[in-house]
């Protein structure tokens, strides 16, 4: 079966036509667009479907929102999207829209073992409870539970949650936050954004000199790339000092969802950071932040950590979605 699948996002958005079989899931044509400046998310597909053949039967669109009675109001962009108006929009009537991380969650069981990069080797529970988390655009969350049966994936707005401040440099960093937007979230930290706040805020706070050279790139390019390449190549401190931050306020944030739904089946980081950064992510930083938990760290050391490194998880998962159908996907992850 051909279908439809989309994974949506405060930047991009990926639309494919993907075969689903038993056992197989196999994408066969495939474009990018932007999202931001774009009305909506039915103009984009109509654009896609011109070009991609005859037009599949079913859809589903993962997309960076709380999705709640078939309807999402996205966070990070100006779109109100409604599955019935979008059916509608675009001619297929078995169309489905859900959550990003739940589109990240049906596409868990796709991936192969080279599509992971582990952390931590942990000790998995068979059955337990898995994690999801990522960086991107924004911060997504959600998890799996057994059913007795099989896994069924759960989203999570968890990354709008508020910012837990750990040391002097992180209170004053969320006070600096707070003047600006009131409520501070994880997702204002742990995003691409967050990245450059995090550079900014150590600048303005003298942690060291900023360097005209990535003052400029900054300027015509994606600051947080510019801060990510920077720090990796060890050239410039301060954006060495942001990336170490992320890396520990990710590990933190990432420990704290473990806990919070005793992931004894392992956490996965999905998101387009994560696979950019994950040298970073390997050095320690982030696991050290990780299992810093107290009384439970000895249970956190346990939970196995892995960062997805194939792009595509969250367009499978959406394909798998539209193919079950108004059955719903599962997932034997």
């Amino acid at each position: 079966m051909k279908v439809l699948a989309g994974d949506v996002g405060g930047t991009n958005a990926r639309l494919a036509v993907v075969e689903v079989a038993a056992g197989v899931t196999q994408i066969v044509y495939e474009r990018r667009f932007p999202t931001r400046g774009t009305p909506g998310l039915a103009p984009i597909v109509r654009e896609f479907l011109a070009g991609a053949g005859p037009t599949p039967q079913r859809a589903c669109f993962g997309i960076a929102c709380p999705v709640v009675d078939g309807d999402c109001r996205t966070p990070n962009l100006p779109w109100t999207v409604n599955a019935r108006a979008l059916a509608a929009d675009i001619g297929i009537a078995d169309t489905y829209i859900i959550n990003d991380f739940d589109a990240v969650g049906y596409g868990l069981s796709r991936l192969a073992p080279a599509d992971l990069v582990t952390l931590q080797p942990g000790v998995r529970a068979p059955r337990g409870t898995i994690a999801l988390i990522g960086a991107g655009t924004g911060l997504g969350e959600g998890f799996l539970v057994w059913d007795g049966e099989r896994y069924r994936v759960h989203s999570s707005e968890g990354g709008h949650a508020s910012f837990a401040a750990r040391d002097d440099i992180e209170w004053g960093l969320r006070a600096t936050l707070r003047s600006e937007f009131g409520h501070v979230s994880s997702e204002r930290i742990l995003s691409g954004g967050g990245l450059e706040r995090l550079y900014r805020y150590l600048a303005a706070s003298r942690y060291a000199p900023e360097q005209a050279k990535v003052a400029g790139e900054m300027k015509h390019q994606d600051a947080a790339a510019v801060v990510s390449e920077h720090a990796l190549a060890g050239d410039d401190p301060l954006s060495v000092k942001a990336l170490d931050l992320f890396a520990s306020v990710y590990g933190a944030q990432a420990g704290d969802l473990a806990l919070t739904v005793l992931a004894t089946g392992g956490v996965y980081l999905a998101g387009g950071i994560a696979p950019k950064i994950a040298p970073k992510l390997a050095d320690g930083t982030f696991m050290t932040a990780f299992r810093d938990k107290g009384r439970l760290s000895d249970l956190a050391a346990r939970i196995p950590v892995h960062i997805i490194m194939n792009p595509d998880v969250g367009l499978l998962g959406a394909a798998a979605m539209a193919a079950a159908g108004s059955r719903g996907a599962t997932t034997a992850a």
